[in-house]
């Protein structure tokens, strides 16, 4: 019995201390089950299982096994999938139908990120189907799913009805993502987490592991994703950002559930991030079509968000960026991730029906913190005066006064409750407010005893090498001349003394004295460039790439390429219609001038320097100035090469000098070779166009790629990434991998009217296509094909070398433009205006001059012109993803590897074919 003026609830439990977290939940669970608790009534909650306690530390382990053995996944917590495993190419990348069961989900899910869909949080499966079947393709609707004997496709009765497969979702969309995170190692989690922010899903902060007990914060997963935003005064100079999402000091508002909630806090935060009329679905609730089991392992989940600014004040909530969080689960059974967000948060967001002993005594344990309470409460009939006596009794402890507590029943207008929310949220972020990162965040989970996925030693080993790599990075420029010494005038002179001794040599003149001359003056360049030793920070990065721990090696690349993006380019960026400069052309005449943009500081920078070490070296070694004993840099291919394998996409044309290395690409191709081995049959794939047109993110939807994306800010280079084809697929299609090369800026549409310029793009289109057997070309607008590509046609038809060709055109607008379906042909497209018809530049001695028209679609057997939907709904940043951009990136990709797999692209090669390739263009 409470002694007289003592309340029954006892003495308030104090404020638990960073080391005291772990002991209190269970302390809090003791202390709950001992306590008479009100009677309780039938509840529901935000899914279906919502009312469940979540807290399962003895039968924890069981159901993640549990879950991990339904999806297939139960050996990758021994050996964690990688990136190389998620990428490669197999019978499954041709398939576009439902997965037909459980073991299938992680799979497809993996590649509807890949390609942004919208719908890649489904977990339904097709359960039913009769032995042999295959489940239809995509675009009949469920009552019409047709299924045929896979052992007789050429059978009169292709169609039978007699029993149709049966939708179901046997996995939570969360599990699914919680456990697959479970099974990935560091590079795959991080792949995971970027994919979801292109698709604007909101993306896992923390992650539970009832394994383990112990949550971890995925700091490292989230560093590499990237937004832009318009900050005030939108739309003017200097106001439009770019940033990585772990670095700005935001707002930031949670949202959690304590026991029974009927309203949803996923519906209600996604009604909140969606401006305008535009529904965002980025929290996964109960009522999308995705999937509607029951949560097994991802309770304790938290989730994060943002709203970031577009400019436009009609459609913007705040002015400036602002993170919101969810908890998934009960507060009660995660205590640690609730203590995590009202330590980073703003202002907390406690979404109830009711509010008993319970969880009064819980909330009164946070007395004293700085964070603002809001409640949202949804009360059972009869329970007014008991919430109103424990809200009295919070008042003082919570700081909190009666504009904190909302109520929403089922008679509350929405609208009007939304505006309640919003302009409460927009109060407290103008007012003075805790503001904090995502590393802020980390900081917090570190003192609270989570782990922290950035924390690993390896992780850290490569940050330092990094940071010294970098230590004396202020000005870009400067630290080019200092540290990047053979990327000067001896650089460019020597790229421009190699374009003139080959087209001498082209030409085929005996009487021409010029190619001696040439070759004795690029001898004189090489040797003053093999007089220079690398400088510390080349070799601080050469000692990264050739670390013997493979992990530390990706980690290094990763921090190389984060640390010189925000520690070398300026924030704010410039926008857009500012980005591109006139320039005057290296080693061109005074009066040729050419747009370029700022070309920012990368590692395919300090590669270019180790290429140009081991051309200088080569180079002397051919003239024999240089034994073959003596090189010091010949291995340098392999270091390189063991990058792009990795994943690391690499500089085949230099973007700068508009000039290949002859040299360090076959030594590179010679390595890929050697490492090979009987795996080397290769097929090269190409996507050219003029910046801006889409090609590279199209790349990168089809195969997972990295190329740079985004206008006026990227690389200028072509660059190539290798993707790896599946053993058990390789005979079917033809080809052990595929050679992706993405053509940058290197095409820039100049008119044949620009002579030199011109002729240069032209060349540089001729050899990426003639090294291709399928190219993709990207267009923008009906007209808009770049007079350089019309020539490279011209030239390879002499040749014989044609590659198979798509021509992709792409809304580049928000909405949809309407147009054909995907496989839909399309009118034959005018040749351009400006000159493109003549190609007097390639065909001096030519016989006659003719459009594209007149070469492109010579052969109707090989006609492709496809139409890509906008990949946006709505205004960036905050637009949804369109879900006919991935169902048009897949056809397309069927369509590339059905055309290899059929034999009608250019003959597949191995790579010592392509070496001699390289050579003779």
């Amino acid at each position: 019995m409470a002694s007289p003026g003592q309340s029954d609830l006892g003495e308030v439990a104090p404020e638990i201390k960073a080391p005291e977290a772990r002991a209190a939940v269970a302390g809090a669970d003791l202390e709950w089950r001992e306590m008479e608790g009100e009677d309780r009534e039938l509840q529901y909650g935000e899914g279906p299982n919502e009312a469940q306690d979540s807290d399962f530390p003895a039968a924890g382990g069981s159901r993640l096994q549990e879950m991990l053995s339904l999806l297939g996944l139960e050996t990758c917590q021994v050996q964690k999938l990688g990136l190389q495993d998620a990428l490669q190419i197999s019978s499954d990348s041709v398939r576009n139908g439902a997965p037909q069961g459980p073991r299938d989900l992680p799979g497809g899910f993996l590649r509807r990120l890949q390609a942004l869909s919208a719908e890649a949080r489904s977990t339904t499966v097709l359960l039913g189907l009769p032995p042999g079947a295959r489940p239809a393709e995509k675009g009949h609707t469920e009552e019409e799913v047709i299924y045929w004997d896979a052992a007789d496709d050429s059978a009169a009765d292709i169609y039978s009805f007699s029993e149709l497969p049966t939708p179901d979702t046997p996995v939570n969309p969360l599990d699914l993502l919680c456990a697959l995170l479970l099974s990935s190692d560091a590079f795959l989690q991080q792949e995971i987490v970027l994919r979801m922010s292109l698709c604007q899903f909101a993306l896992p902060l923390v992650l539970p592991d009832s394994e383990n007990h112990t949550p971890s914060f995925l700091l490292w997963a989230m560093r590499g994703v990237v937004r832009t935003w318009w900050a005030q005064p939108p739309r003017a100079a200097g106001s439009l950002w770019e940033d990585s999402v772990v670095l700005p000091r935001t707002p930031t508002f949670a949202f959690v559930r304590m026991e029974v909630s009927s309203n949803s806090k996923s519906q209600l935060l996604n009604a909140l991030l969606s401006p305008g009329h535009r529904q965002r679905d980025c929290f996964w609730h109960r009522d999308l079509s995705l999937g509607t089991s029951s949560r097994e392992i991802a309770d304790g989940l938290v989730e994060i968000s943002w709203s970031l600014p577009s400019g436009r004040e009609d459609l913007d909530l705040f002015p400036e960026p602002v993170a919101f969080l969810n908890l998934r689960g009960d507060i009660g059974s995660h205590w640690l991730q609730f203590k995590l967000l009202t330590e980073v948060s703003s202002a907390v967001f406690i979404l109830t029906d009711n509010i008993s002993k319970k969880e009064y005594k819980l909330l009164s344990s946070m007395k004293g913190s700085a964070t603002k309470y809001y409640f949202i409460l949804s009360p059972y009939r009869g329970k007014r005066n008991s919430n109103l006596r424990f809200l009295n009794r919070l008042v003082p402890v919570l700081r909190m006064d009666h504009s904190h507590v909302l109520v929403k029943v089922s008679s509350t207008d929405g609208a009007r409750f939304l505006r309640r929310v919003r302009s409460i949220l927009a109060h407290v972020a103008r007012a003075p407010c805790r503001r904090v990162s995502v590393e802020d965040m980390a900081q917090a989970a570190r003192t609270l005893g989570l782990r922290v996925d950035e924390d690993c030693a390896e992780c850290q080993q490569a940050k330092g090498r990094m940071e010294r790599v970098t230590r004396s990075l202020r000005d870009s420029d400067a630290y080019r001349r200092e540290e990047l010494r053979l990327q000067g005038e001896l650089w460019r002179e020597a790229a421009q003394v190699e374009k003139e001794l080959c087209q001498a040599q082209w030409a085929g003149d005996p009487a021409d004295q010029r190619p001696a001359e040439l070759r004795r003056r690029l001898l004189e360049l090489r040797t003053q460039q093999s007089a220079h030793d690398p400088a510390g920070a080349v070799q601080e990065f050469i000692a990264g790439v050739s670390c013997p721990s493979l992990g530390e090696r990706q980690y290094f690349l990763r921090w190389m390429e984060w640390g010189l993006a925000w520690v070398a380019q300026p924030r704010p960026r410039p926008p857009p219609e500012a980005a591109l400069t006139l320039r005057p052309r290296p080693g061109g005449g005074a009066a040729l001038r050419e747009q370029l943009w700022p070309e920012p500081l990368g590692v395919e920078h300090f590669l270019r320097e180790m290429a140009q070490f081991y051309e200088a070296e080569s180079c002397l070694v051919e003239a024999g100035k240089l034994l073959a004993g003596q090189r010091r840099f010949a291995h340098f291919p392999g270091l390189a090469l063991e990058l792009l394998v990795r994943g690391l996409p690499l500089e085949l044309i230099d973007g700068s000098t508009r000039s290949a290395p002859l040299r360090w690409v076959t030594g590179l191709l010679r390595a890929l070779h050697g490492r090979l081995g009987r795996r080397s049959r290769l097929v090269v794939l190409s996507a050219l166009g003029v910046p801006g047109t889409g090609k590279s993110t199209l790349l990168n939807s089809m195969f997972g790629l990295r190329f740079a994306t985004g206008t006026g800010c990227g690389p200028r280079g072509a660059f190539m990434q290798l993707v790896t084809v599946a053993e058990s697929f390789s005979q079917d299609l033809g080809c052990d991998h595929i050679l992706v090369i993405d053509s940058g800026g290197l095409v820039g549409g100049a008119p044949a009217s620009a002579g030199e310029r011109f002729e240069l793009e032209a060349s540089l289109a001729t050899l990426i296509m003639g090294l291709s057997n399928v190219s993709v070309i990207s267009l923008a607008e009906t007209r808009d094909i770049p007079p350089a590509i019309v020539h490279a046609f011209l030239r390879l038809e002499k040749t014989g070398h044609m590659p198979n060709y798509q021509f992709v055109y792409q809304n580049l607008h928000d909405a949809p433009a309407p147009g054909p379906k995907p496989r839909e042909r399309r009118p034959r497209p005018e040749p351009p205006a400006d000159g493109s018809r003549a190609a007097p530049l390639a065909d001096k001695q030519g016989d006659g001059l003719r459009t594209l028209a007149d070469l492109a679609f010579c052969d109707p057997e090989k006609q492709h012109i496809w139409h890509i939907p906008g990949l946006w709904h709505g205004v960036p940043p905050m637009a949804t993803v369109s879900l006919g951009y991935s169902e048009a990136v897949f056809e397309l990709k069927r369509c590339l590897l059905e055309n290899i797999r059929n034999g009608l692209s250019n003959p597949n090669q191995n790579i010592q074919q392509l070496i001699e390739l390289v050579r003779r263009l």
